[in-house]
C-alpha cells in the first residue's frame, strides 16, 4: 500500500519530534528530515504537503537554514511553524524583525478568521482567547503579498496567517505540544483537510505491510534477536515470529540487571506462551565479576555492552548458518542519528539490541520498528496479542539496574534494590497511576547511609530515592505529584520489608535541569 505522505523539514526544533508524532496521530504517514536534505530523497516520497519546524535560527542572519526551492515548486499546501512561519515570510517578500518583547511559554490568541480551514472546529468566536505556546525571539511585521492575517497575540499582530490561493499557512505558535491545546486539531485540519490525506496509517495495516516486508527481505534465511524483554524487541521478535516462524531465534541474556521477576517473565512469554524459538543464557556471575569495584557510570555501561556483545556472538555462532540480524531500532533513533550529521546510520542501542559484532558474522540488518514511533510501536504489540505487561513496560535502561545502583554494583545490593523497586511499582499499580500518571517509575539505591531507629535499637542502613515523571516525550519531563498517602504506604512498606534500608526519599527534580535516571 502506497501512503500519503506529509514530509517535515527539521530546522533545529527541539519539538520536531512532536510534529511527527502529531501527524500519526492523524493516521497519516510522515517523514522528518533534516532541512538539507537533497531534494531528489524528499520528491521521492510524493509528499502531499510540507511543515516547516521552528529553529533556533533568526532569517536575516547570515548563513541561516533557508527554504529549498523545490518546496514552493512542488505546489503542494505547506505550514510554516514558529521559524518556518518566518523563513516563508522572508523567502515570499515579506519582512521579519527582531521582537522588542520576546514571547516565551504561554500566550494568549484571538482567532481572526474563525472559518479559515486551519482553525475549523476551534470552538472559537471572534475575539475570544486560545491559548497557545510561543517560542520566539523575531516576528513577522509584515506579510507577504497573498497573505491574510488568521489571528493575533498581544505581541504578535501576525500570530497565524495564509494564502489560501496557494495554500500556504503559517502559524508564529506551536501546535504540536501539550500546552496548546488546540494544537492538535490545527495539525489535523491541515494534513486531512488541506491536504487531503487519506488517514491509512493504522495499526493493521503497518502489521500487514511489515509482515510481507519481512518475508520479502529474509526470504528462506534466518534471524537472529536479541531479546531484552523491553517494548521494542519484543514487539520486533513477535513480528518477526508472525512472519517466518521458527525461522526466528531469539538470544535471552539475564545479566542479573534486570527488575523482580523480569527474566522468569521474558522466558515465559515468549517461550511458552507465544510459542518463540528461545535461548536464554543465565549469565548474572560473569556481568557481577566484571562490574566488581566498579562506581563509574560511564565504565559500568562499557563493561556490560562489551561483555553482552561477547555473549551474544559466541550464541549466535553456534546456531550454524545465520543470514540477518533483527534490532528494534525506531524512528526516533533514526531522527537522532540524522540530527547528528549521520543521515544513514543504523542506531544499535546498547545492551537492547547488539552492537560491535565481528565482521565475519556479515549480518543484514532486519529493522521492521523503523518508521515507528513508540506509541506506535505498543499499538502494534497489542495487535500481535502480547501481554498488557510487556507492551505497557515502561523505559528501562540498557545497563538495567546497574546504573540505578549507584556505587558499587553487588548482588546484595541488587537484591535490596530490586525489592524496593518492586513494592514502588506494585504500589502505583495499585493505586491505578503505572500507565497513564507516571511514563517512568523506579527506585534508586544511593551510596550512602544514614542513621535510624529501628525498635529500640540504632541502625546505619543505605538509603532508597523514589523517581516518577511524567512526560509526553521523555525529552522534557516533570516529577509526578504523587499523593502522600501513596508516598508514606511505599516508604513504610520498603523500610520494614527491604533489610539494609532505613530511609526513603523523593526525587522532585524536573528534567532539565536533572536527567530522569541518575545515571
Amino acid at each position: 500500500m502506497v501512503h500519503d505522505t506529509i514530509v517535515i523539514l527539521d530546522y533545529g526544533s527541539q519539538y520536531s519530534q512532536l510534529i511527527a508524532r502529531r501527524v500519526r496521530e492523524v493516521q497519516v504517514f510522515c517523514r522528518l528530515l533534516p532541512w538539507d536534505t537533497p531534494a531528489a530523497e524528499v520528491l521521492a516520497y510524493h509528499p502531499k504537503g510540507f511543515i516547516l519546524s521552528g529553529g533556533p535560527n533568526s532569517v536575516y542572519e547570515a548563513n541561516a537554514p533557508y527554504l529549498p526551492s523545490y518546496v514552493l515548486e512542488s505546489g503542494v499546501p505547506v505550514l510554516g511553524i514558529c521559524y518556518g512561519m518566518q523563513l516563508l515570510t522572508h523567502t515570499l517578500g515579506g519582512r521579519v524583525a527582531a521582537s522588542a518583547a520576546r514571547e516565551y511559554g504561554r500566550a494568549q490568541l484571538v482567532v481572526d478568521e474563525v472559518t479559515d480551514p486551519l482553525f475549523l472546529g476551534w470552538e472559537t468566536a471572534v475575539s475570544e482567547m486560545q491559548t497557545v505556546w510561543m517560542s520566539h525571539g523575531d516576528k513577522v511585521t509584515v506579510l507577504p503579498p497573498g497573505f491574510r492575517p488568521l489571528a493575533h497575540t498581544a505581541n504578535a499582530p501576525f500570530a497565524a496567517a495564509a494564502d489560501p490561493q496557494r495554500h500556504y499557512y503559517a502559524v508564529q505558535f506551536h501546535p504540536e505540544v501539550a500546552h496548546t491545546p488546540q494544537g492538535k486539531r490545527l495539525l489535523r485540519n491541515f494534513v486531512l483537510e488541506i491536504c487531503g490525506c487519506v488517514p491509512d496509517w493504522t495499526p493493521r495495516n503497518v502489521l500487514e505491510e511489515q509482515v510481507a516486508a519481512i518475508r520479502a527481505q529474509v526470504g528462506n534465511g534466518r534471524v537472529v534477536l536479541g531479546l531484552s524483554g523491553g517494548v521494542d524487541s519484543a514487539v520486533t521478535a513477535a513480528l518477526l515470529h508472525r512472519a517466518i516462524g521458527d525461522r526466528l531465534t531469539c538470544i535471552f541474556v539475564d545479566h542479573g540487571l534486570l527488575r523482580q521477576g523480569e527474566a522468569e517473565q521474558v522466558i515465559r512469554t515468549f517461550q511458552q506462551q507465544q510459542g518463540i524459538k528461545l535461548v536464554a543464557i543465565r549469565a548474572a556471575e560473569t556481568f557481577l565479576e566484571a562490574l566488581a569495584g566498579i562506581t563509574d557510570p560511564e565504565e559500568k555501561r562499557r563493561i556490560i555492552g562489551e561483555k553482552f556483545v561477547r555473549i551474544f556472538e559466541q550464541e549466535a555462532r553456534k546456531l550454524g548458518q545465520v543470514e540477518f540480524l533483527a534490532q528494534g531500532t525506531i524512528y526516533p533513533d533514526i531522527i537522532e542519528s540524522a540530527g547528528q550529521g549521520k543521515k544513514d546510520a543504523h542506531v544499535i542501542k546498547t545492551h537492547h539490541n547488539v552492537g560491535g559484532l565481528p565482521a565475519d558474522l556479515a549480518l543484514e540488518l532486519v529493522e521492521p520498528l523503523r518508521l515507528l514511533f513508540k506509541d506506535e510501536v505498543r499499538q502494534i504489540g497489542e495487535a500481535l496479542g502480547l501481554p498488557e505487561s510487556i507492551v505497557w513496560r515502561q523505559p528501562f535502561p540498557g545497563p538495567g539496574l546497574a546504573i540505578r545502583c549507584l556505587g558499587e554494583v553487588t548482588w546484595e545490593r541488587l537484591e535490596r534494590l530490586r525489592a524496593a523497586d518492586a513494592i514502588f511499582l506494585a504500589e502505583l499499580a495499585a493505586a491505578g497511576m503505572l500507565r497513564h500518571d507516571t511514563q517512568q517509575a523506579f527506585a534508586v539505591l544511593l551510596p550512602v547511609k544514614s542513621v535510624g531507629v529501628m525498635g529500640d535499637g540504632r541502625t546505619y542502613q543505605e538509603v532508597v530515592a523514589l523517581r516518577a515523571v511524567t512526560t509526553d516525550d521523555f525529552m522534557t519531563a516533570d516529577w509526578a505529584r504523587l499523593p502522600y498517602d501513596l508516598l508514606a504506604r511505599v516508604s513504610q512498606r520498603i523500610v520494614n520489608e527491604v533489610d539494609g534500608v532505613n530511609r526513603v526519599v523523593f526525587d522532585i527534580t524536573s528534567k532539565p535541569p536533572g536527567t530522569i535516571e541518575w545515571e
